[in-house]
């Protein structure tokens, strides 16, 4: 059977071929130690659970509004808007099976094929899949790093703007890289994307997951609610990544277009579960704040690791549950090129399981240094300790 020659531009989440790694190295009798992916090991909230237990009892089991359930938009409306300075409605919501399916729907509702989109590498692989296989440009924008963490390369970003380019996809506290955008650098990209007409995609998939700041969101920037859409997910906050349950929250217009596609896409989204998202937003908070509390420590453990290893200096992030230590001079001790070999090295002698920079995007030109990624949300503390042992016996080694 012939396949479409449009598959040959469909990416992938290659982070999930690090899990396979790591899963054949099991079955072969090994400990692995998993910092490779962005999962969470924690509990959702019982008061979450019981709802969704007792809107199934209930019958909440059938189709429902292709847009959503009216109380969810509206819970969502209110909490989303009130969080960030802003007001919205009901019809500024669209629910979604997770957060993922905003990236792909917003490309959709206002790209054309030929149209350059500019996205943030090292990033989250699906903005540049997503682009290509809907026949755009994907045209990445870099980040610097500094003392305290990554700044955006503002005017490498600048220069890339064209007439050809319609819009630019944000993700404050990102993944792989953890940065946070100053107000300074949030208002730069605004000013940027109003001079250019350009729409925006915010991914505020981490937007809670903050330590000890307060977020700060583009849509409260004047002239930036009406052109930008939020990518909204349940699956941080509340360790829900397998419920599959988020929202695309933006203009009117916008959220219309996207309704239709989840008509053609997937009908409607899980019935009893947006019954519960009542529940997640509404109800009890210690929950979410426990899971926060826990990832404050296990990234503190994380971090004080990863300095203690000769040749690795890495800031402090305040949000995310991601490190991205640079390893180059790790590299040049043990005589290696290529950043893939440190990463299976690192799992058979030490167990130690983690993501690399290539896993967010294809690297652009000029990059000299290397990275690696860390997910602290997925393993234990105690597998956090140890790990962090054999992964120092190892990149201190000199073979």
């Amino acid at each position: 059977m012939r396949i479409a020659t449009r598959i040959s531009r469909l990416g992938t989440e290659t982070a999930f071929a690090v899990s396979a790694q790591a899963r054949e190295w099991v079955a072969k009798g090994n400990k692995v130690y998993p910092f490779h992916l962005g999962d969470i090991n924690l509990s959702t909230p019982q008061n979450i659970i019981e709802a969704a237990n007792r809107y199934i009892v209930d019958g909440k089991n059938g189709y429902c509004p292709s847009e959503g359930i009216l109380s969810l938009r509206e819970a969502l409306a209110h909490d989303v808007g009130s969080k960030r300075g802003v007001s919205y409605g009901p019809e500024n919501i669209s629910v979604q099976p997770g957060g993922k399916p905003t990236i792909g729907k917003f490309i959709q509702a206002i790209m054309n094929p030929g149209d350059e989109v500019l996205y943030p590498n090292p990033g989250y692989p699906i903005y540049e899949s997503q682009i290509e296989y809907h026949g755009g440009s994907a045209v990445p924008y870099r980040y610097d790093e500094t003392d305290k963490g990554f700044e955006i390369d503002i005017e490498k970003l600048r220069s890339s703007v064209t007439d050809k380019t319609v819009a630019l996809i944000y993700n404050n506290y990102n993944n792989p890289i953890s940065a946070e955008s100053s107000r300074e650098e949030m208002e730069t990209l605004a000013q940027l994307a109003i001079e250019n007409d350009l729409c925006v995609l915010s991914d505020d998939a981490y937007y809670e997951m903050l330590y000890d700041t307060d977020p700060l969101s583009i849509v409260n920037i004047p002239g930036m609610q009406e052109r930008t859409v939020i990518l909204y997910t349940f699956s941080k906050k509340f360790a829900m990544t397998g419920w599959r349950i988020g929202a695309s929250i933006g203009p009117e217009n916008v959220i219309k277009v996207i309704n239709k596609l989840n008509v053609n896409d997937e009908s409607c989204t899980n019935h009893f579960h947006q019954w519960a998202m009542v529940e997640a937003i509404n109800g009890d908070q210690s929950g979410s704040k426990a899971i926060l509390d826990e990832l404050r420590k296990r990234r503190d453990v994380s971090l004080e690791g990863l300095n203690a290893i000769e040749g690795i200096d890495i800031a402090t992030p305040e949000c995310t549950f991601y490190l991205f230590p640079n390893v180059t001079r790790i590299m040049e001790r043990k005589r290696l090129t290529s950043v893939a070999d440190l990463q299976v090295g690192a799992l058979h002698n030490s167990g130690v399981s983690f993501c690399t920079r290539d896993h967010f995007g294809r690297p652009q030109e000029g990059e000299t240094d290397f990275y690696i990624r860390f997910a602290y949300s997925g393993i234990t503390m105690e597998d956090i300790k140890e790990g962090m042992v054999k992964l120092k016996d190892y990149f201190e080694s000199s073979d």
